[in-house]
């Protein structure tokens, strides 16, 4: 039978762990005799660049941000028309986008669909621009993987990773009594420490313990985490390569059960979290309705600077353990490209990226790129934290290593332990084989049924459950 994917100690290995040893005022070295991206490809002739990666309308800030990186990249690439067109990757549009040839040149999704878009047809294979950049071999061989066909072919590069950890406002745990003399808090160790805590931080403060998701797919994405911690492996494959759905082992209703208790036993979540996503998580952690929410590193700037929560209050410690494990699932966001894009508007956002300071090179343009976002963090009351490790190349870590120790502007303590679990041999998880997506809708229906009926009958649920996403695996993997 074949094995869980789990991320690599070598990935785990480059998180950075010394960022925050100090807050360095030498400015960042840069060798590279002018500002030209060093692997610059775009050709001469007339292109033109729809950015899907563009800010949304709302995010003004980011969007003069980029405005500049428009004008600096025009400043070398006069022949590029950038284009705005942002693009928020949904699954219930995208096929149809891509269809009818409408998607941009350049585009954000999850690593959970790479797979689905590259044997869709969908995305472009890029293994040969990435070669000749020499930018290839650089990705990180677990995460070029979940981006690769079965031949080894390449169809996107990675913006960025993360490993969910627990978010939590530090000034809540204040008023419950719950902080320690160098600033940290007493977060929980075990699952039933929060729940203890949650009951805590309630009766001291009025505010719910922790925020949990139960309108989309969201809230079975954050439960799979759960159910590891309580010894669950959720899908596996046969000696045939079939998928097979393990929603009702005993490991998983247990953990299905302990999230019951949360609604019924110990009051720790909020008014409705039927009404609770991804973004409404954020919202009430950074207004004080909830203390502590499922997150990761590059969503820092969710409760900050879209919420309100002062950079200070901000803390992300390591997801509880559970009675069989501690583990941490292990994401991130990749950039794909249009399958009718041109290799020369490909090599343009390529291009763009490293202006961006989001590419594998260590350029003067691409440190101005970090230092440029590094900067706006600090303006806008952002945490200033290491960046996953999606790229192997020694001069561009040691290049992000500079610029965040430059712009830090965070309580070290506040992130240590975080960054010290992600470290750990087999923390790191990677979502579930199969189809994650699906899988994760039919856990959230049964998250919304335990938590609305106090009756409900958990093993039964998570019996259906696995009827359900059994005959979708059947239907659509396993032909």
């Amino acid at each position: 039978m074949k094995t869980k994917k789990i991320v690599s100690i070598a990935l785990a290995s480059l998180m950075v762990v010394s960022i925050f040893a100090g807050c360095s005022k030498d400015p960042v070295d840069s060798n590279v005799p002018s500002s030209k991206p060093e692997s610059t490809k775009t050709p001469d002739e007339k292109v033109t660049l729809k950015l899907g990666i563009w800010p949304d309308d709302t995010m003004t800030d980011e969007i003069k941000m980029h405005e500049g990186f428009v004008k600096t990249y025009n400043e070398i690439h006069s022949n590029v028309d950038v284009v705005p067109a942002y693009y928020k990757y949904a699954t219930d549009t995208f096929v149809s986008m891509a269809e009818a040839g409408n998607l941009p040149t350049i585009f954000e999704s999850w690593y959970t669909e790479p797979q689905k878009l590259i044997k869709g047809g969908f995305v472009k294979d890029i293994t040969d621009i990435l070669k000749e950049r020499g930018w290839l071999d650089a990705i990180n061989p677990s995460i070029r993987k979940l981006m690769s066909d079965d031949s080894g072919k390449v169809y996107g590069i990675p913006r960025d990773g993360y490993a969910l950890g627990l978010m939590c406002n530090v000034a809540l745990f204040k008023e419950a009594g719950l902080a320690n003399a160098d600033g940290t808090i007493q977060y929980p160790k075990t699952w039933e420490e929060l729940a203890q805590i949650s009951k805590t931080i309630k009766e001291k403060t009025g505010a719910a313990g922790l925020c949990l998701l139960a309108k989309d797919n969201a809230g079975g994405w954050h439960f799979s985490n759960i159910a590891w911690n309580f010894g669950a492996d959720l899908c596996s494959v046969d000696a045939n390569g079939k998928f097979i759905s393990n929603l009702e082992s005993a490991e998983a209703i247990a953990a299905m059960e302990y999230v019951k208790s949360l609604k019924w036993d110990y009051n720790a979540l909020t008014a409705d979290p039927t009404s609770e996503d991804w973004a409404t998580g954020f919202t009430e952690l950074g207004t004080g309705v909830a203390a502590m929410y499922i997150a990761a590193n590059d969503a820092v700037m969710q409760p900050t600077y879209s919420n309100g929560l002062p950079v200070g209050d901000l803390t992300i410690v390591p997801l509880p353990a559970g009675p069989k494990g501690q583990y941490s699932l292990s994401g991130g966001t990749p950039y794909m490209f249009a399958a009718n894009a041109t290799d020369a508007e490909v090599n343009a956002a390529l291009d763009y990226l490293e202006i961006m300071g989001k590419a594998p090179v260590a350029s003067e343009a691409a440190i101005k790129g970090m230092e440029d976002d590094a900067k706006y963090r600090v303006d806008n009351g952002i945490p200033v934290i290491a960046r996953f490790p999606c790229w192997t190349k020694t001069e561009l870590l040691d290049a992000e290593k500079k610029v965040l120790d430059k712009f830090n502007n965070v309580n070290p303590a506040l992130y240590n332990d975080y960054f010290a679990i992600t470290k750990k041999e087999g923390n790191l998880r990677m979502e579930e084989e199969g189809d994650a997506q699906a899988m994760y809708a039919e856990l959230t229906n049964v998250i919304q049924a335990v938590i609305t009926n106090k009756k409900a009958d958990v093993a039964a649920l998570m019996k259906t459950a696995n009827k359900n996403y059994q005959t979708i695996l059947d239907t659509t993997l396993n032909k």
